[in-house]
């Protein structure tokens, strides 16, 4: 079959690509740096001709043109699965709504639960076979493509192609349109880790071995720990992680990672999506070490607890003194989302030697005044993320504790014993007066 000549049929402007969505639709924009720009802003053209379009994205980089024109909410309404810091304003405005997720699970919602109308998904150009790469954003693309109700595919050779794993592509006799678009894929600039960082860093580093399997979070407490392991004598270690950082490409070249003692995957970097800056959108491509699967393999607890030493570092916003990790909201703000924190959370846990870290400053100022992150009841609204009997170590940078079987005044003296100098006291007496400080208790 001349795949070409399908291409040229199915070839077509973003004005009349857009013209496929109809008022009340369900309108997916794909996910992290691959989400469209052209049809966003030829849908955005449309505004007057529709109302009640409902549209969908994941940690979008930037406000679509669709939320600009349309401030009211009256024609577009823009929901995400995982606040990035656009949306996360944009959430502030009440122009950006969460839809929570389990991020393993999140196929599972498209194939089950969520209706799609219309997809508009960022890819590279079609290879010689007829298939679209989904780019560094493999995640749930293919669910979405199995139940959306039209495809149209916003081709740009500037995106990466990464390759599988599976599910990492679709084929063109799938898709209904195609617009070419030249826009340059958007960059995140590596968080530059503070002192605080750096001293979590050096804790969760004497905690590692060779032969690790690494999973790090995005912020400068994992970057801290990826420019340690590029400058440590750390060997033979292997990569299962949901996001592809820049600290593994520094990690990847100075030697630390082969992969040859996974249990799984030997060999591979694993990933479902990455999200960095040119050398990470560089190594990815075309590079037959890192395998991008969806993100229902690589998040899901039992497939990364097949792996063992597993090690999974994240961060958090606050603790309360029994363990319970708010990771995603300020209160009832919300700022981000549940993500892959619980799942690898629980499959680090699960693996054999595996350990999970979750990490955050004790404290910190805010008009002059101190703000402990640990508190003896979580901030009201604040979302639990990971639940007490799901955390394994919690790090600030005054110490580590292990909160695996520990009673409720255990786990208040271990918890308060990483807090802020200056607020110890004060959580010992909210500890006393709800109930889980015994007499007994170091002070």
């Amino acid at each position: 079959m001349n795949y070409q000549e399908e291409y040229r049929r199915k070839l077509t402007t973003p004005a009349e690509a857009v013209k496929l969505v109809k008022s009340g639709d369900w309108v997916e924009y794909g996910a992290f740096s691959g989400q469209v720009v052209e049809l966003d802003k030829a849908l955005a053209g449309r505004k007057d001709e529709l109302f009640d379009v409902k549209i969908r994205g994941t940690s979008r980089i930037g406000t679509p043109e669709a939320v600009k024109v349309d401030p009211e909410n009256e024609h577009f309404t823009y929901n995400s699965t995982h606040l990035g810091a656009s949306e996360r304003a944009l959430s502030d405005q009440r122009l950006c709504w969460h839809l929570p997720v389990l991020y393993h699970e999140q196929p599972g919602y498209y194939r089950k639960h969520i209706k799609t109308d219309v997809l508009f998904l960022t890819v590279p150009p079609m290879d010689e076979w007829g298939y679209f790469n989904f780019g560094p954003q493999v995640s749930h693309g293919m669910a979405l493509c199995e139940t959306a109700g039209t495809i149209v595919l916003e081709v740009n050779p500037n995106v990466p192609r990464c390759l599988g794993g599976f599910q990492e592509s679709i084929h063109i006799n799938k898709v209904d349109a195609i617009i070419e678009a030249n826009w340059e894929i958007p960059q995140i600039p590596a968080i530059v880790p503070n002192e605080t960082d750096q001293k979590i860093a050096e804790l969760i580093m004497g905690r590692l071995e060779d032969g690790d399997c690494l999973q790090l979070g995005i912020g400068g407490m994992p970057n801290a720990v990826g420019a340690m392991i590029a400058k440590s004598d750390l060997k033979d270690l292997g990569i299962h992680t949901e996001m592809f950082v820049d600290s593994f490409v520094n990690m990847v070249e100075a030697g630390q990672v082969t992969g040859a003692r996974k249990n799984i995957d030997k060999y591979k970097i694993v990933c479902t999506f990455a999200l960095g800056g040119k050398a990470t959108y560089e190594y990815v491509n075309n590079n037959p070490n890192v395998a991008f699967y969806p993100v229902d393999y690589t998040n899901d607890p039992f497939v990364i607890a097949q792996n063992d030493k597993v090690v999974a570092i994240n961060n958090c916003v606050e603790v309360d003194i029994l363990g319970q990790i708010c990771s995603e909201s300020s209160g009832t703000r919300q700022i981000s989302g549940t993500g892959g924190q619980l799942d690898f959370t629980y499959g680090a846990y699960r693996s054999k030697g595996g350990r999970a870290f979750i990490c955050m400053s004790s404290a910190y100022t805010k008009k002059g005044g101190l703000i402990s992150r640990i508190k003896s009841t979580l901030t009201p609204g604040a979302v639990v993320t990971v639940p007490r009997t799901m955390v394994h170590y919690l790090v600030t940078e005054n110490g580590i504790v292990d909160l695996k079987g520990r009673t409720l005044w255990e786990r208040a003296e271990a918890v308060i014993s990483i807090a802020h100098p200056d607020v110890r006291d004060q959580l010992i007496k909210e500890a006393d007066e709800i109930g889980v400080w015994r007499k007994s208790n170091k002070k």
